[in-house]
């Protein structure tokens, strides 16, 4: 009793963080409280959706080329280099009425070099609970990138994610989709 009326506050405070610690070192190892390293459940390829709506091109070409790489740039946080997997475009299209309740989409003459972009870029990365992570990044629909090339640099949003055909066709789990895409809005 004589020893703990000597207890000053900050001997009671350093006891008490003391007993945190360990206290958290039994609940880490016991599987009642999980660490980052933990919540990895796979780690695989997957192919990035980023489309670019009305990127004014006067050139005849793409600026994206299938089997180039872009530099791509995550949360205005450079990440690294990637291979362009698959690239499409289409001109600006409009809608124009054709009568009663029907309408007519054709392309908007008015913005001869406006283009809508969808490219497809390859990279490795950690499936959690919560998705992809790419580069410390959780990877979601709607997520702003940019890419960078030697004669291009423009902003897009992330529009899928899904597991690499290469991935699948080289892996014995399947669910790997169905985990990547779990919390996907779109599919």
């Amino acid at each position: 009793m004589n020893f703990l009326k000597k207890l000053r506050p900050f001997d009671i405070v350093v006891i008490v963080l003391i007993l945190a610690a360990i206290m958290v070192f039994f609940a880490t190892n016991t599987g009642k409280r999980m660490t980052s390293s933990n919540q990895i459940e796979a780690e695989t390829k997957v192919d990035i959706e980023v489309y670019f709506r009305g990127v004014v091109v006067t050139s005849k070409n793409s600026p994206f080329r299938e089997g180039d790489e872009t530099f791509i740039t995550i949360r205005n946080v450079p990440y690294t280099k990637l291979k362009i997997k698959s690239t499409s475009y289409e001109r600006k299209k409009i809608m124009l009425p054709s009568g009663g309740s029907k309408y007519l989409v054709v392309e908007d003459l008015t913005s001869p070099f406006n283009y809508d972009f969808l490219v497809t870029l390859e990279d490795n990365a950690k499936i959690t609970k919560d998705g992809a992570v790419v580069g410390g990044n959780k990877i979601k629909i709607g997520l702003p990138v940019t890419l960078e090339g030697k004669d291009y640099k423009l902003n897009g949003v992330v529009s899928n994610i899904t597991v690499s055909k290469s991935a699948v066709e080289n892996s014995d789990n399947m669910d790997l989709d169905v985990e990547v895409n779990k919390n996907q809005d779109v599919h």
